[in-house]
């Protein structure tokens, strides 16, 4: 069957990167349920910015851990905390704040051209955006949380799909004073930056599918059919190699491979860590041997209209298990 762009793009108005059907916005300006989960708003640079925060119960008064999960492009937050009713691998981070005791945050992008939310992250040739000045953004977000819960200053990660992922990278270089780690999943480099490089060791995981048809594993221009509007991007290698280089990690990897759960979903994953960096940072590849434009999970698989689109979900691994374990031993140095 031959897809043209004008049917994928109007395709992606009705199902969104990382999503199905059913997504919907939330006009609410503060709501809260009954399982810690409030939707909030702060003024930042003159705009009204929306977020999700999730707070478990019987937190105490020890400091805790924050994580941040970045939606993917044009994806709202209720879509990646399920309350639309949508699969969301990244709503299973709550169920994990509630057995640690962390708090985790769903910060929502801007609208960029298509009316629906993005990151502005590092990509100098991503021209669809909304060119906010999101890590100021969430440089604030930090300030404003840290006034009202007991967080740990040492242990604030950011992590995200796709566009999310893209822009944890941007935290990566330019919020390193105040984020421990991150974790970019579906992402890579940009292949023409506009950031200049990062400042201070910080550990580094990307999780990225073989066969990621709308960001390529082997690096090139972005999109299904490609489009350089949305920008271009290093191989998933040629981004690790940057970030090694970076921190002066072991170039040799320990190498592991996860065991085949599902002999359906494409392949294995193999996990590359690269140890032993500056100040103890860490460089981790996941790589998802056939899969496709979305998280892995277990719990939360995307159907099949969904992967005709996006090629195959691995069901062999976790993500959100596999990147809080990666968090949870990385502090700010």
């Amino acid at each position: 069957m031959k897809r043209s762009k004008h049917f994928i793009i109007h395709l992606l108005l009705v199902i969104p990167i990382l999503t199905c059907t059913g997504c919907k916005k939330q006009d609410e300006h503060d709501s809260l349920d009954d399982n810690g989960l409030s939707t909030k708003n702060i003024v930042v640079d003159g705009s009204t910015r929306r977020y999700a925060i999730y707070v478990p119960q019987n937190i105490g008064t020890s400091p805790v851990p924050l994580v941040f999960e970045l939606n993917g492009g044009q994806v709202y937050i209720e879509d990646m905390t399920g309350e639309s009713g949508v699969t969301s691998p990244h709503k299973l981070w709550m169920k994990l704040a509630e057995a640690d005791k962390f708090i985790v945050v769903y910060p929502e992008g801007l609208p960029g051209s298509s009316g629906k939310p993005t990151w502005n992250d590092c990509r100098a040739d991503f021209v669809v955006n909304s060119g906010a000045d999101d890590v100021h953004f969430i440089s604030s977000l930090i300030d404003e949380l840290s006034l009202s819960y007991n967080i740990d200053p040492n242990k604030i990660y950011a992590s995200g799909p796709s566009n999310g992922g893209f822009m944890a990278l941007r935290l990566a270089v330019e919020l390193s004073d105040k984020i421990a780690a991150v974790s970019a999943t579906i992402a890579a480099m940009p292949g023409s930056s506009e950031c200049n490089q990062a400042q201070n060791p910080i550990s580094v995981l990307f999780m990225n599918g073989t066969n990621d048809n709308y960001v390529p594993y082997d690096g090139g221009t972005i999109g299904n059919p490609p489009d350089p509007e949305h920008g271009t991007v290093y191989s998933t290698e040629e981004s690790i190699n940057i970030w090694t280089a970076f921190n002066h990690t072991d170039t040799i990897p320990d190498i592991y491979d996860f065991p085949d759960l599902d002999a359906d979903d494409g392949g294995i994953v193999t996990r590359y860590t690269y140890a032993n960096g500056y100040e103890g940072t860490e460089v981790v590849l996941y790589k998802v041997n056939g899969g496709g434009h979305s998280a892995p999970s277990i719990q939360e698989q995307f159907s099949n209209l969904f992967e005709f689109f996006f090629n195959q979900q691995n069901h062999d691994i976790e993500m959100v298990n596999e990147v809080w374990n990666f968090f949870k031993s990385k502090t700010l140095n």
